[in-house]
């Protein structure tokens, strides 16, 4: 798992799950080291593998690596607080869905949801190897669509940095309190026997 942080201090949860699901978290400390292809392919293979509707794979994982030519147009969408973090990472991934089935182009509800399920599997890939893969929103959603000239039935879903984990310490200071992992609603607030109950 990324760091060297007790998880267990943060996170127990009230009923049996496997460890590397409650261990899995978002660090921001990123070392600033390369990570190998073969590591960043097991990710992506992992992505690969998740479930969708028709089996129609609606996701798409566009990525720039460190020191590349496509690393600074990549960066240059992130907003200025994700950018001072995520100057660390080894890659950085654009996450889209493709919003209708390729078999009849009809609309595919579940496009987004199926996405999450592929960047799920990359996360705790990610952490069953010792790296961090952090998910973030804050990032120009229009621009990257532009920049990937993705036609108009893709979707941007979200950005995700991946790397070595790093030092709390090395983080700007506002962050370091922040640099923990977090802990969870209780299941009576997000499941429900029947209908609606707030």
């Amino acid at each position: 798992m990324p760091s060297s942080v007790d998880v267990s201090k943060y996170r127990r949860p009230d009923h049996p799950v496997q460890p590397w699901i409650v261990n899995r978290w978002s660090p921001r400390a990123l070392s600033g080291e390369p990570i190998r292809q073969d590591e960043l392919m097991s990710l992506l293979e992992a992505a690969r593998w998740a479930p969708s509707s028709f089996n129609g794979q609606p996701w798409r994982f566009f990525y720039a690596r460190r020191d590349t030519e496509h690393w600074t147009p990549y960066f240059d969408l992130m907003g200025e607080f994700n950018q001072q973090w995520a100057s660390n990472a080894a890659v950085l991934i654009v996450v889209v869905s493709r919003t209708t089935f390729e078999h009849n182009e009809k609309p595919a509800a579940t496009h987004s949801f199926d996405t999450g399920a592929a960047w799920q599997n990359l996360a705790l890939q990610a952490g069953a190897m010792g790296l961090v893969a952090h998910g973030m929103q804050g990032f120009d959603y229009e621009k990257a669509h532009q920049m990937l000239r993705l036609p108009e039935q893709y979707a941007v879903e979200a950005m995700v940095a991946v790397g070595r984990p790093g030092r709390r310490e090395d983080l700007p200071e506002d962050m370091r309190k922040r640099e923990e992992p977090s802990g969870r609603k209780p299941i009576e607030q997000i499941a429900f026997e029947g209908t609606f109950r707030s």
